[in-house]
Order: C-alpha cells, then structure tokens, then sequence
C-alpha cells in the first residue's frame, strides 16, 4: 500500500464545527432539561382511588386518596395502590424525559447523557 493511501486526511474545519454542533446541543439540553424538571406528570391506578403527581426531578409533588379506598383492615391494598401510582408516575417523568432529550440528540443512545 502507498504511503498515505487509504487515511482520512485531518480536517480542522470539520472537527471545528463539529465540536459547535456538540456544544449548541449541550446547551439545548440542559436548558430543555431545566424546562423538563419544572414540568409534572399525574398516574392514577385503581380507577382513581389513588392519584400522585411528580416532577421532571422526580420529586413526589402530590398524592390523593380517595376515602372509599382508605380500609383499616385492608392496608396492604392501600401501600400497593400508592406504590403503583408513584411507580406509575416516576415512569411516565423518565418517558418524557428521554422523549423531549431524544429530540435533542436525534435518538443517540448515550448512557449517563440524562
């Protein structure tokens, strides 16, 4: 093989915009991340009986109980429907999370990235 046949040649104005395109995006996803924490998403289970609302943080923001659902005999039910509703919820702020980020990176699957 001749020398130099077959390498990419350096192109500085290439890895230049390149590295604008990286930091534009950067600065797009931490402002829509901002933006994302101060949104809030509702899940409700048991047809209603319990309903929390949670942040973009995850921060647990609200829970409702309905009265028909509160028995004393019957706690257990009562723990699962609130673990339900907050899993439910923390599930429906990491979904809107990736999605809005997704749009931001064109689907790139970076690990860690948010």
């Amino acid at each position: 093989m001749a020398k130099g046949k077959g390498k990419m040649p350096m192109m500085p104005g290439n890895m230049n915009n390149m590295m604008k395109q990286v930091q534009k995006m950067q600065k797009q996803m931490e402002k829509t991340q901002a933006e994302l924490e101060e949104k809030e998403v509702e899940a409700s289970v048991g047809g209603g009986a319990v309903s929390v609302k949670v942040n973009g943080k995850k921060e647990l923001l609200d829970v409702v109980i309905k009265q028909e659902v509160v028995d004393p005999d019957d706690i257990e039910m009562l723990q699962d429907l609130i673990m339900a509703a907050v899993n439910e919820a923390l599930r429906k702020a990491d979904d809107m999370m990736n999605s809005e980020m997704g749009k931001i990176t064109g689907g790139m699957n970076v690990p860690g990235l948010f």
